[in-house]
């Protein structure tokens, strides 16, 4: 138990550090909740800053990644908790405690968590998010696409046939980030959805 408890309060707290709202805060004073849709992810702090978009997407996804790593070096041979720290690191940046719970939608910090649990299902997401941006220009639909199959990927590519618990572990995160893109989801389906434009600065 107390591995458990240590692994999902660690990895909670880490992907609850709310990069997104920091930057904009530090380097252009606004507060990112304010401005574009609301989030405090990358896509919309790119709206503002491109420069600081692709920062916090890369600091988002360092935090998944580095909530598995420590969980397999703290642990080693516990498999399942790396599981378990890529499912709370995801949530820390979805619920954050440091602004009411209020946070992301998780895509980039499960990026680099999946990243370290499923390389090989991970490379075929991109490959998946990136041809449906380029081609519609809609990144939620981009994320919500990838997410959605990143279980059915882990499973065929990197064995995780084998392990089930790991394997619903990584399922009840892809359902939380595609849960938190409702909004979206609704937009998509109504035709009022934004089309995704970069900004320099």
């Amino acid at each position: 138990m107390r591995p458990f408890l240590l692994t999902a309060g660690f990895s909670y707290l880490l992907g609850s550090i709310p990069f997104g709202y920091l930057l904009m805060f530090v380097f252009h004073g606004q507060d990112v909740r304010k401005t574009g849709s609301g989030n405090i992810g990358a896509t919309n702090v790119a709206r503002s800053s491109a420069m600081l978009g692709v920062f916090t997407l890369v600091l988002d996804a360092l935090k998944g990644l580095a909530a598995v790593s420590i969980a397999r070096a703290a642990f080693p041979g516990q498999g399942v908790l790396a599981g378990v720290a890529a499912l709370c690191a995801i949530a820390g940046h979805v619920f954050p405690v440091w602004l009411k719970f209020r946070g992301g939608k998780g895509v980039a910090t499960g990026l680099g968590s999946f990243l370290m649990l499923a390389p090989k299902a991970v490379l075929i997401m991109v490959v998946i998010f990136v041809v449906i941006v380029v081609t519609f220009r809609y990144v939620s639909l981009g994320s919500i696409v990838a997410v959605a199959l990143l279980p059915l990927l882990a499973w065929l590519l990197d064995g995780y046939g084998s392990m089930p618990l790991t394997l619903a572990l990584m399922a009840i995160a892809s359902v939380l980030i595609v849960a938190k893109h409702h909004e979206n989801i609704g937009r998509l389906l109504s035709g009022t959805e934004t089309r995704f434009q970069w900004r320099r600065g």
